[in-house]
This record gives C-alpha cells, structure tokens and sequence, in this order.
C-alpha cells in the first residue's frame, strides 16, 4: 500500500487522509519489494507511531529526508538514479518502561496514619483504586491543628482532597481520577464512602472506635467487590494484626522505605579480590602525582564501583593497597591511593587514626573537593571525634572555613525532662555532651603549653564552634561553614532535606549517627533520613560515605557493644 505524500514544507501538519494510511507496510513486505527493485519513491519519508506512556496514539511524527548538500548526507534523489532503495533510517529508541500490574485493580483501603506519614501516598498506587472511609477524614479534621510535622501533613492532605473534588467534571459518587492534579503515575480512582456500608464484626472488638470502624469498612467493601481484591494499607502493626485475625488482606506502606529489609546500605569501601594484582597485571596502568599514585584498572570489578569509593588490597606476604575511586569511564577506572592518617607525622590536630575505616572517613573529611560526608557507625568508633578535629584543623590552621556549626536532633532516649531555661545555645548545652567531652579529647593533646595555654586554646576552640538548634534552620543559608549534624539518624528524609539544602558555597557538611539506635517514633532503619541520604549521593563525585567497623573506645566499651 503506497505511504502517504510528503508534506509541502518542514514540520507540516498531514491531512485526514494522510493520517488514515497505516504508517510502514510489513517487514516481510518490505524485503520483497526491495529485491524488485525502487517502486514509488517516496521512501525516505517514514512515519513512526509515537504513543505516550499511558498507551493513547498521537499524532504520528513525519521524519523528513534531510536536504542534499549537507555534510555525510546523501539525497532521496541521488538514490532513485542509481536504482537502489532509499536506506532505512533508525528507529528512536524506545525507554524501558517499568512492567505494569497485568491482573485486575485492587481496591486499597487507607488508614488515617498512612495520609499523616505520606500526604502524596494518594498518588503512590500506579493504576490501582483508593478508598477512603468517612471516620478517616473524621480523623484527619482533628490532626489538622498545631506546628507538628503530622499536623502539616494531615493539612496538605485536606488541600489534596480538595483539589481533587474540585477538578471540572470531578463525580465523587463515580470516583476522582487521581490524575486529574497533574500526577500521571497515578492511574486509578479515588472512592469515599458515601453511604452507611452493613458490616458485622466480632463482639470482642468495640464498635466505637475508629480503627474497629476502619475494619469494618473493609469487611463490607470485601463483600460488596468479591472476588476483587481489598487491602487496608496502614501503619499501625496493631491494626494490621487484628485485620489478619478477621481474615482481610492486609500491608504495610512500603513507599517511606528507601531500602527493603534484604537490601543492605552501601558500606563506601570494598574489598579487592585476591587474585586482583593478577588479573590486572597485563592491561593496568600506573603513575605517580606528588604524594599519590594513580592505577587505572579494567575488568568486571569496574562495574561495581562507585565515584569516591574506597577499595583496599590485604593479603599475607604482599604489599596492601588502600585508595579511592576517583573516575569512572565506560569499562575502566582510576583508583588514586590514600594519605595515611594513622601516621604520627600525618596527625590532624593531634588526633591519628586507628584502624582502616577510620583512615577512609579521614581523607574524606580532609578533602575540599568533598562537600557531604556521611559517617555511620556503632558508639565508639570515633566519629565525633574525628569530625571535629578536621573540623578544628580546616577552621583554625588552613583557614578554609570561617566556623564549625554543630547540631542533633533532640530526641532523648529515656522520658523528656521538659522545658530548658536560657539562650538557643544554652537550651542545646544538655544535648551536646558529646561535644564538651570529645573537645576534652582535643584540648588535653595541647601538652607543650601548660595550663593557661591550654585554657587560651580552649576559649579560641569555643569562641569558633556555634551550637545551633534544627527548629530554627528554615530558611538560612551557610556560607563558609563546616556543619557537623550528629545522631543523624534521627531525622526524617523531609529534615534531612531541609539541613542539607542550607549550605551555600564553600560549606561541608557532615552527617554522623548509628542505624541501631533510632529513638524517633515510626522511624525504622530502612525509612531513617540518614539511610536516605547515603543512598542518594552514592556515586556523587563530591560526596562520600563510610560506615565505620571497629569501635575505638575502650575495651569495656567494645565488649558491651557485642554481648549486650
């Protein structure tokens, strides 16, 4: 069947007709018409059918034959006269598009905890149906008061109720196309409850309370939609139990998590293989620049490694190697060692490193070209400590940051002792023990000047550390500071965000804590802003992350960590 004519002129619009012709005959069509020689001699135009994401066709796209005389190009003409078919051009790449749900829609039912943990969890549900009983919105109407972060989450969620019922045409009786906001991820409808749904439930379970209520909607959804499936998604393990009990589908809201519980976080260093000298021995490469020496490698290994990654080499018998990936080009990499900190010779402000991990952590933190360091570890592998003597080290001698701000989040472990009296700096002494101790550390290595040196030394030490508290964080903008965040662990991805988006040029930031010892309610190791953190810069040229192995201490120290 003939194609289509050509448009008059670039980047016009086909007619009707034009558009009713089919876009390209049969492969095997094709090569039987090649075989006998040119035909009808439009060929360079092709007509590709360009569907969006969601599967609809539109307008089909016109590839024009370019123009002869351009550079490495051949005309449509110069092809009729030598009697061979126009060659085909290359089709554009298709995107690889994430598999979607083959089986029918389910039905989620959400519980009040999962809108105030998430208010855009709405639109998390690719094509599949939301429901949303009446005590819900009942609930979210009393959360919507106060300054806490649940309270602004249950009002941006009224706010997208709202947008949603107010879109033209919007049918709460039919459902609300959740993508009618501009969120086209979301396929599926939105359904509340409109009516009085007939349930029963068990005796046991009072009939008042809202979570009971919540269950009870989805028994009467289950019976109404059957054999459709109806999940209750909710935080509340509770909650979950007792739906398991009644015998309904029930999940968590796995969306928060930035990994899955058989995920592991990315560790910063890796372990060369011991066979790594004998596979590179032909095709590595090797020089020296100043103090550091540079080895570009190839092989399979090269595609597990990341920008600012830290491998090392330890065998019996044989040199190790301890350096930092520091590029990476399609199938090789450089890999440029490391400056040793466990030297005497090399102390930052008093202080040597211990052990391997320790050495890594401190030629990120002493590096300018980094920006974001992230230090994990069990208590008592030094990383207060070392972040505060580069700190000191880059503030007070290289004069490369003008001061050192250091904060936590104030989440006690035990029961809050309630208000604290005095200034911003006085309300956060009680939480930055771990500040006066760790200086203490510092200021006894000053032991050549005496006691009214050491004093000068710890007045100068004080006069340029500033203790900041989070509350106060929206909206500043750090310029030349070197920003220590501890017990990062504690923080939500949104404060996470928040802090990392103060700096302004010339600022470090460091973001120090332990996964184990998360105090924040409805935190979890996999959801922790830290985690969140790691996992997004990995890879960043001017970011690094280290997770810190063995604890430095004390011995007592090292042995409760273990048995208790």
């Amino acid at each position: 069947m003939p194609l289509p004519p050509a448009p008059t002129k670039r980047a016009a619009l086909l007619s009707a007709d034009a558009l009713d012709a089919p876009a390209r005959s049969h492969a095997k069509a094709t090569r039987k018409t090649d075989q006998a020689g040119p035909t009808h001699q439009p060929a360079a135009l092709e007509l590709f059918d360009n569907r969006s994401a969601g599967g609809e066709a539109e307008h089909p796209v016109a590839y024009l034959p370019k123009e002869p005389g351009h550079a490495g190009t051949t005309g449509a003409k110069s092809y009729q006269k030598q009697g061979a078919p126009a060659p085909s051009r290359p089709e554009p790449v298709a995107k690889v598009k994430k598999p979607k749900h083959t089986g029918p829609a389910k039905l989620f039912v959400l519980d009040t905890n999962v809108l105030m943990h998430d208010p855009m969890c709405l639109f998390r549900f690719e094509e599949h149906d939301i429901f949303l009983p009446m005590i819900v919105l009942e609930e979210l109407d009393g959360h919507k008061k106060g300054m806490t972060e649940v309270a602004r989450n249950a009002r941006q969620t009224s706010r997208t109720l709202d947008a949603l019922a107010g879109t033209n045409g919007a049918d709460i009786a039919k459902g609300l196309k959740l993508d009618t906001t501009g969120h086209k991820e979301a396929g599926g409808c939105l359904f509340f409850q409109t009516k009085v749904l007939d349930y029963s439930l068990p005796m046991s379970l009072p009939q008042g309370k809202a979570d009971n209520q919540i269950l009870g909607v989805v028994e009467a959804l289950r019976k109404e939609y059957a054999p459709r499936e109806v999940v209750l998604v909710s935080k509340d393990i509770n909650m979950r139990v007792k739906a398991r009990a009644l015998g309904l589908a029930t999940d968590d809201y796995q969306n928060d998590k930035t990994l899955e519980d058989g995920d592991m976080l990315y560790a910063g260093s890796l372990a060369l293989p011991t066979d790594f000298w004998t596979r590179q021995s032909k095709t590595i490469e090797s020089w020296q620049q100043g103090s550091h020496t540079f080895y570009r490698i190839t092989g399979p290994i090269v595609g597990s490694l990341l920008i600012n990654q830290f491998v090392f080499f330890e065998a019996p018998g044989e040199p190790p190697l301890y350096a930092r990936v520091t590029e990476i080009r399609a199938k090789t990499a450089v890999l440029k060692t490391l400056k040793d900190y466990t030297h005497l010779k090399n102390a930052v402000w008093g202080i040597t490193t211990r052990n391997r991990e320790q050495n890594f952590a401190m030629n990120l933190l002493m590096d300018p070209e980094v920006d974001f360091v992230t230090l994990a570890g069990t208590a008592g592998t030094g990383k207060t400590l070392m972040a505060l003597a580069s700190g000191l080290t880059q503030v007070l001698d290289d004069r490369r940051y003008t001061e050192i701000i250091m904060t936590r989040a104030t989440v006690s472990v035990g029961e809050d002792i309630g208000f604290l009296p005095g200034t911003e700096e006085e309300k956060m002494g009680p939480w930055m023990g771990a500040l006066d101790d760790n200086l203490e550390v510092l200021g006894k290595n000053d032991s050549g000047s005496g006691e009214w040196g050491r004093a000068a030394t710890n007045e100068l030490i004080r006069s340029r550390i500033k203790v900041k508290s989070m509350n106060f964080m929206r909206g500043r903008t750090f310029l030349n500071k070197y920003v220590i965040i501890d017990e990062a662990q504690n923080l939500t991805p949104k404060q996470m965000k928040t802090l990392i988006t103060r700096a302004g040029p010339g600022t470090k930031i460091i973001c120090m804590g332990n996964l184990a010892q998360i105090d924040t309610p409805y935190l979890t190791e996999g959801s922790s802003g830290m985690t969140y953190a790691v996992d997004r810069f990995k890879g960043w040229p001017h970011g690094g992350h280290i997770t810190l192995a063995r604890g430095e201490r004390s011995r007592l120290a090292d042995f409760a960590s273990e048995v208790l």
